[in-house]
């Protein structure tokens, strides 16, 4: 079994460099089967998600080639095939291919995806815009089955603006015939990364970052380059991390008004950093004001960013509430913070945060992605060692995790026991 061992209280100092987005790249790569010629990817994240979804565009005939930080897609000779359990279950984002290959093939075939237990995770807007352009949908246990005679645009209004299913149908517009309206659209900055992408290929998508996106469906999509944006998610975990155990840590590679609602946080908080254009200097914060946390959409505070900062919640000298408004079953953590020594009260989507506490190494679990995340927060800023098992899921999205902290001074080893 692989675990992440951590003995913490080591101060933190030198840069830590953001990679590109897990969020952003896990539509990018399943988005490249539409061009109709070869694309090249840059700024890939080295996660494990990326490589699973690369196992599916092998399945597909697609040629891949990995080198540093860039993808390369040959998509000249991509078929469609049915995406088996055992590659669809590997992550969330596997659903992207339903959009993709409805709009180059009108025909899907693939089971649920996976991705971690956070909660009930249905996907009925994304098949109510797919029905909404004309295609029939039919589930039989937990495979999908998507056709369509031909795509046609029309007005879709989301029941909530969800990123993925907003993405989905993008992708499923592109080739449609005549002109696709998306309103109450998710305008998350990961959504103007992929339109841009499929841009660059010659679609024409107006709109994107706002609630309301225009797609015009084109016929062809040539070849095309990316860059996927910095990682706010990650850059959010690093300068938590920073306000805890930072000694003047530089967060390099950021846009800064991908983390306005972070930042806001802090300032309520009384967390002094230094902002820059593109990267952040923070150190650690003696007096940390107690604060109140509640998710949202973009702009809002991001659903991802919130189980790392409610490690920050427990150093905080006082009570913070934290509200969960996205997924009903994001507290698989709170046992395990509660195991080092923080004192939370939680139920299903809210939790009392009473701080500040300090924090003692135990084992623990990741419960899930960011859940994961928070563990390896409160481990570093923990006295004695911690150990995290299931690790396997915050190598779903952060890229050289251990690595990187290794570089400002953490001790921090994955091992196998």
């Amino acid at each position: 079994m692989k675990k992440i061992v951590i003995n913490g209280g080591k101060p933190l100092s030198g840069k830590i460099g953001i990679s590109g987005a897990k969020n952003s790249a896990v539509a990018i790569i399943p988005a490249s089967i539409l061009c109709d010629e070869n694309v090249k990817v840059y700024n890939v994240p080295n996660i494990s998600d990326r490589d699973a979804l690369i196992d599916i565009l092998n399945l597909l005939n697609c040629e891949t080639m990995v080198k540093d930080d860039m993808l390369s897609i040959d998509t000249s000779n991509v078929i469609n095939k049915k995406i088996p359990l055992e590659l669809s279950k590997k992550m969330r984002a596997s659903y992207y291919f339903m959009g993709a290959l409805l709009s180059k093939f009108k025909h899907v075939e693939m089971f649920f995806p996976g991705g971690c237990n956070i909660g009930k995770r249905p996907i009925d807007i994304h098949i109510k815009g797919f029905e909404a352009l004309g295609a029939k949908v039919t589930i039989n246990g937990d495979l999908y089955t998507i056709d369509a005679e031909e795509l046609v645009g029309t007005k879709i209004t989301l029941d909530f603006a969800s990123v993925g299913a907003t993405i989905n149908i993008m992708l499923a517009a592109v080739k449609a015939k005549g002109k696709t309206i998306i309103k109450n659209a998710a305008r998350e900055a990961e959504i103007v990364n992929i339109a841009t992408y499929l841009n660059n290929m010659g679609a024409r998508i107006t709109g994107a970052g706002t609630s309301e996106i225009h797609i015009e469906g084109v016929d062809y999509l040539h070849k095309a380059m990316i860059e996927v944006i910095p990682d706010r998610i990650e850059a959010g975990t690093y300068i938590i991390l920073g306000a805890m155990i930072g000694d003047n840590l530089k967060i390099d590679n950021i846009i800064p008004d991908h983390i306005n609602a972070l930042l806001s946080k802090l300032d309520d908080m009384n967390i002094k950093y230094e902002l820059n254009e593109n990267n952040i200097i923070i150190s650690k914060c003696e007096n940390i004001k107690p604060t109140n946390i509640k998710t949202a959409v973009f702009p809002g505070f991001p659903t991802d960013i919130a189980q790392p900062m409610m490690v920050l919640l427990t150093q905080a000298n006082g009570v913070s509430m934290y509200e969960e408004t996205i997924w009903e079953s994001r507290m698989g953590h709170v046992k395990y913070l509660n195991k080092l020594g923080a004192n939370i009260k939680n139920g299903n989507t809210n939790a009392v945060v009473i701080g500040s506490t300090p924090l003692h190494g135990c084992e623990v679990e990741a419960t899930d992605l960011r859940g994961g995340a928070a563990m390896v927060l409160a481990g570093l800023i923990a006295d004695g060692t911690t150990k995290i098992i299931s690790i396997e899921h915050i190598l779903r999205g952060y890229d050289n995790i251990i690595e990187k902290l290794k570089n400002v001074g953490a001790d921090i080893d994955l091992i196998e026991e």
